[in-house]
């Protein structure tokens, strides 16, 4: 029998390290993603005698769009929430992280002040935090701006900034991986790189633009998408909420739940290749 070769060798040991992962997802995440999409087609019921089926077609995603106006109205306040947040989650990032990668006294005790809420965030922590008001400014309706927000009325503009500076906060929660992610990004990039653009008279606004944001750009679409996905899967999410909520009733139950699972799941899908299409296409443009 021939030895393998050098390119074979590495092949097979990349395999045989994501090799658990790929028996996991088969056993753990593959069949219960299947069982979830034969159960959207069908009228579930549990009864003494064990879960019964009855094929309805496509039923429970008619009666989601046609029926369910909660539903509807719980996508529009998350696609609302993506647009607002995940900007001012990356850009937020991006400016702490170019703090932190300062040469500056106790910067690690920064790195971990800012990485910290990661560790502790969960859903019940978020729920107590929220009912105690924690995640949004202080008294933020006293506050002139808000005053005269609320009374403007100019539509989306208006919300957008309203909802804000009530989960000012709460966003900035979300922050803590991509500051990291950036910062090893920023670690790098070449000091040298810094010096042949100051050489050539490059500002330090001017190495931001040409040097820095264009070597963060791959990052960049690496944060967009985990901030899209960590936010849709938050277990707070309104969404979420509902197909948890539709779960044990019995006029929708676990086939309906299912339903709305893979709703989801193709527009959170969608907003993702759009995401990463549009920003890939802006920084080829600006950057070519």
């Amino acid at each position: 029998m021939k030895q393998l070769s050098m390119k074979n060798r590495k092949s097979m040991t990349g395999f045989m390290f994501i090799l658990p992962w790929v028996i996991g997802f088969l056993l753990f995440t593959a069949v219960p993603l299947s069982y979830s999409l034969y159960l959207s087609f069908q009228d579930v019921r549990i009864t003494p005698a064990g879960i019964q089926t009855t094929f309805i077609s496509f039923e429970n995603y008619e009666y989601a769009f046609g029926m369910d106006a909660l539903f509807t109205q719980k996508l529009l306040i998350f696609f609302r929430e993506i647009v607002v947040s995940v900007p001012i989650i990356i850009v937020f990032s991006l400016i702490i992280a170019l703090l932190l990668n300062q040469k500056v006294r106790f910067r690690m005790f920064f790195r971990t002040v800012f990485f910290l809420p990661v560790i502790i965030i969960s859903g019940p922590v978020i729920h107590e935090l929220m009912d105690q008001g924690v995640t949004s400014i202080p008294s933020i309706e006293e506050y002139a701006v808000f005053q005269t927000l609320l009374s403007s009325g100019e539509g989306f503009l208006a919300a957008t900034v309203i909802y804000l500076m009530q989960n000012l906060i709460m966003i900035l929660w979300f922050s803590g991986v991509q500051i990291l992610i950036f910062l090893a990004a920023l670690q790098k990039i070449d000091d040298k790189i810094y010096e042949a653009a100051k050489i050539d008279g490059a500002s330090n606004w001017e190495c931001f633009w040409k040097v820095t944001l264009p070597s963060l750009f791959p990052m960049i679409i690496v944060n967009l998408i985990y901030t899209i996905v960590t936010y849709s899967i938050f277990s707070l999410n309104p969404v979420i909420e509902h197909i948890q909520d539709n779960m044990f009733r019995t006029d929708t139950g676990f086939g309906y739940a299912s339903a709305l699972s893979w709703i989801y799941f193709l527009l959170i899908t969608i907003i993702l290749f759009i995401s990463v299409l549009l920003i890939s296409l802006r920084g080829r443009k600006k950057y070519a």
